[in-house]
This record gives structure tokens, C-alpha cells and sequence, in this order.
């Protein structure tokens, strides 16, 4: 066996990890669709029939809604991306190595956050 098999996860753990990040990619959507929906129901609950005292406050807390929706949805899109990178990473069977220290990330870590690419260790000295 080389050196560089050695320093990467069996196939059975490429095939466990895979399994999780495709659950985490499906749950990850799911919110994501909701913080869509919930965004585009903002728009739709209108202060038509209110006085204009507490249409001005409404307004205003919209805009902060619509804000925080656009910034959830962002983030959860850039979380989608990360994922299915990872599941990239499990086909090129190079998942779970530290881009830093070319070790290997603990499975607890990738368990708990699978598509790290760094080490605790690596992550530590940044």
C-alpha cells in the first residue's frame, strides 16, 4: 500500500459519510425552500387596513424582514454548495483530508460538521 492510500478514508467510511452529507444536503434544502416561502409571504401580508402610525413601523420592520430572509437564504445557499462539494470530494475519494496539514479530520469532526476541510489542528493555527 502507498503512502498516499494510507492518508484517506476506506471506502465503507467514504459510503457512510456520503450517506450523511446527501441527508444533510436534503435537510439543508428543505430549510432553504421554507426561508424562501417565508420571504415571499413578507411580501404578501400587507398593512392595507391599519393606521398609517403603525404602517410607517410595519414598513420599516419589513424591510429588516426581507433583509434577514435574503441574508438566511445566502447562507444556507452557500451550506447547499459546501455539501455537495464534499460529496465531490467523497467521489474523488480525497474527503476528509486537512487541505493544511494533508492529514486526516477526525471522523467526529466530519460528523459534526461534514464538509470541514480543515483539521482542528489546521484550524487552530489560522
Amino acid at each position: 500500500m502507498s503512502k498516499t492510500e494510507k492518508l484517506r478514508y476506506s471506502d465503507k467510511d467514504l459510503a457512510y459519510f456520503k450517506e450523511l452529507l446527501e441527508a444533510k444536503i436534503e435537510e439543508a434544502q428543505k430549510q432553504h425552500e421554507l426561508i424562501k416561502s417565508a420571504y415571499l409571504n413578507d411580501a404578501s401580508n400587507g398593512t392595507e387596513d391599519t393606521a398609517p402610525q403603525f404602517k410607517a413601523f410595519d414598513e420599516g420592520s419589513a424591510v429588516m424582514s426581507k433583509e434577514t430572509s435574503a441574508q438566511l437564504a445566502i447562507r444556507q445557499e452557500k451550506f447547499i454548495r459546501d455539501l455537495k462539494n464534499a460529496l465531490i470530494r467523497i467521489e474523488n475519494k480525497t474527503y476528509g483530508i486537512c487541505r493544511v496539514t494533508g492529514k486526516l479530520i477526525s471522523k467526529a469532526r466530519l460528523e459534526l460538521v461534514p464538509h470541514a476541510t480543515l483539521s482542528i489542528e489546521a484550524k487552530n493555527m489560522q
